[in-house]
């Protein structure tokens, strides 16, 4: 096993060591763990969120030995790279991989737990959430300086953006989940709207963020809004058809 620490967390290695060593029988399960396992862990006072990676399959075992990154050190360098551009994730504070003579084991990725009011999921499923609109329009803000910033968070899906209210009663955003990114990417209106696909289906919401986005990007709202819905439809469509299929070929179950 090698573990790779944050500078600022260097003088912890042999607690991070015995919670990895001890993940299986030790910490505070976190989330329903069906396929990545997280757990919470006390560390000097302080709560930390360890995600265990699923071991993948044994073409990606070997092609994230030899090929690619891992996704626990994809996460680690990406949140560092977002804490670089001035984005709000999880302070990363290490990653671990096993390996055998073919390929990855285990994997975790270790950062700060961020206690945080809501998530975007809650803006989608409770319409009368205080501040409703309010938050969304500044989530539109978060997404848009990302965008400008070159940066396409892949997965951009209604539960990896935790949101904090902020002493002076404005809303802060962090990303989670962080192994799929692009930085430094040109981001045109079509990128721009499909990184948004993924969010909400509701039509009055792919309003008032349609609305919100058009006034920072200088482009109307009916085109912003036309190309929002679009490529929500896209997604909405392929989500359906893939749980259909995916039913069909249960159906025993």
């Amino acid at each position: 096993m090698r573990l790779i620490l944050h500078p600022n967390f260097i003088q912890f290695q042999s607690e991070l060591t015995r919670f990895i060593n001890d993940f299986a029988s030790e910490g505070v399960l976190f989330g329903d763990g069906n396929r990545n396992k997280i757990k919470l862990f006390e560390l000097n006072g302080e709560t930390i969120n360890i995600k265990s990676f699923k071991v993948p399959n044994l073409i990606n075992q070997v092609a994230y030995k030899f090929f690619r990154k891992s996704k626990a050190r994809r996460s680690y360098e990406f949140a560092n790279r977002l804490i670089e551009y001035g984005i709000g994730t999880p302070q990363p504070i290490a990653f671990s991989e096993s390996f055998s003579l073919i390929g990855i084991q285990k994997s975790f990725y270790i950062s700060e737990h961020l206690q945080a009011d809501l998530t975007y999921r809650e803006l989608v499923e409770i319409p009368t959430y205080t501040d409703h609109e309010t938050i969304l329009r500044q989530f539109v803000q978060f997404s848009f300086r990302l965008h400008e910033k070159g940066i396409e968070f892949l997965d951009h899906s209604p539960g990896n953006t935790l949101i904090k209210k902020t002493a002076d009663g404005q809303y802060s955003f962090y990303l989670v989940d962080l192994n799929r990114m692009n930085f430094q990417v040109e981001m045109d209106i079509e990128r721009r709207m499909k990184n948004l696909s993924r969010l909400t289906p509701k039509t009055e919401m792919i309003a008032i963020m349609s609305d919100e986005y058009s006034k920072l990007y200088g482009r109307s709202y009916e085109v912003v809004y036309e190309r929002m819905h679009f490529y929500t439809d896209e997604f909405q469509e392929k989500y359906h058809r893939k749980r259909r299929l995916k039913s069909q070929f249960q159906f025993w179950k």
